[in-house]
């Protein structure tokens, strides 16, 4: 099944204005099947030449790519998409020199399966001529095909009038579900555990050596179970090290890695100049928490009856939808959490360019109690007190209600409604 995706039209339009574009994000995300649909829709829509479609998963064109770089990416006016780009970094260098030659812009779509432009081997990072878009494992909203406007409507706090259908029990599917395209069309859950287990294990094998020199692959191994476990939680390097019996700096090491390949992201604390009690660790989530459920065995019936689990996963499901509605967004955002020695927290915070923020708590429960926005009016009152403040609830009931002036409980599945 074919999704329309979110990024497709800011490629298209970005095309028109820039020599590179660079398509970042794990396997499977559905890099490849969404630049086959571009360049069919850029024959069908414009006068340009077809676009010459290469993929460096082929062993001959990777092979002379390495041999001959200037000679493989020489092409005349048509658009080159150029699919696992990290496979040859030193295409790179080519690219760089082609687009500086002929500045055309729309020169190349390349994708990569692997942060480029963070890998060692990789000297050009084609500043100025590249524009780097983030592709998300499917988001609810594409699944659904509606629009990436959560955030727009949040702040001018233009919620959904209609009452969620979904219950707790719908939510915790969806999380178990995740959002790569292949794992969504497996129905039966111990059949998409082990495409999930296949998965990351197909990664470990074969791109890892791409990006890093690591010899202990079990460890890594074990290390993405670790990960998978820490989602939601704060960066403690030194706990994390602790259960793989591995030094701080290979740990460090290790996650960077992990980090590249788009396996985990972070999250940076919020900063404030006037307030010295802020925690300064980063917070962790797994791109994906179907991935995630597999990786840890959990079955829908343990998470269910498990107030932590439920909250750990709900908390990172939430997140794989905003960031995938973050980089789908045609505005800027900045994405934090708040956390201070108080032990007040404020789950995501997200600050509009214009100065707006909307601090946004998630709740795995289906009741919310004014309680549960003391820290939201917390923040509000003190470290944004110069800056227009919104605070969500997102909660598994079914209601949208306001607590009080710019305060509101909204169901999680106004991210996609």
């Amino acid at each position: 099944m074919s999704y329309y995706r979110w990024q497709e039209q800011r490629i298209i339009q970005a095309l028109d204005h820039r020599r590179v574009i660079l398509l970042a994000g794990a396997r499977q995300c559905g890099k490849t099947t969404l630049a086959k649909q571009l360049s069919e829709t850029l024959t069908k829509s414009t006068k340009r030449p077809d676009p010459i479609y290469y993929t460096l998963d082929n062993l001959t064109l990777l092979d002379a790519a390495l041999s001959d770089p200037h000679g493989f990416v020489t092409h005349d006016s048509q658009l080159m998409i150029i699919d696992e780009i990290q496979r040859a970094p030193r295409l790179l260098l080519a690219i760089k020199m082609d687009v500086d030659n002929i500045q055309d812009y729309g020169r190349f779509l390349l994708t990569g399966s692997a942060n480029i432009q963070s890998l060692p081997s990789v000297n050009e990072s084609l500043a100025g001529r590249v524009r780097k878009i983030d592709l998300k494992p499917l988001a609810q909203g594409e699944i659904l095909g509606t629009k990436p406007d959560f955030l727009s409507k949040a702040f001018k706090q233009s919620f959904p009038k209609t009452s969620s259908k979904l219950s707790k029990d719908d939510y915790l599917d969806l999380t178990f579900k995740g959002g790569y395209p292949e794992a969504l069309a497996i129905s039966k859950h111990t059949e998409r555990r082990r495409w999930h287990l296949d998965y990351i294990n197909a990664i470990l094998d074969r791109d890892l050596k791409d990006i890093a020199q690591i010899r202990r692959k079990d460890s890594v191994r074990k290390l993405v179970e670790v990960l998978a476990a820490w989602s939601s939680k704060y960066m403690e390097i030194s706990s994390i090290g602790q259960q793989l019996s591995v030094s701080r700096p290979t740990v460090e090491t290790y996650i960077n890695a992990l980090e590249t390949l788009f396996i985990i992201e972070r999250i940076r604390p919020w900063h404030s100049t006037d307030y010295d009690r802020i925690s300064k660790l980063e917070k962790m989530f797994m791109v994906d928490t179907g991935l995630m459920t597999s990786l840890l065995g959990w079955t829908p019936e343990k998470v269910r009856l498990d107030g932590s689990l439920n909250g750990k996963l709900i908390e990172s499901y939430v997140y794989t939808q905003l960031i995938a509605i973050l980089t789908a967004d045609d505005d800027e955002y900045e994405l934090y959490h708040y956390r201070d020695r108080e032990k007040r927290e404020v789950d995501f915070i997200i600050q509009h360019e214009n100065g707006d923020i909307l601090g946004i708590e998630v709740k795995a429960g289906s009741a919310v109690k004014s309680d549960s926005f003391k820290h939201l009016k917390w923040f509000k009152e003190r470290m944004a007190k110069e800056n227009p403040f919104t605070g969500i609830v997102l909660y598994t009931g079914e209601h949208t209600v306001p607590f009080g002036e710019n305060m509101w409980a909204v169901p999680i599945s106004a991210l996609w409604q």
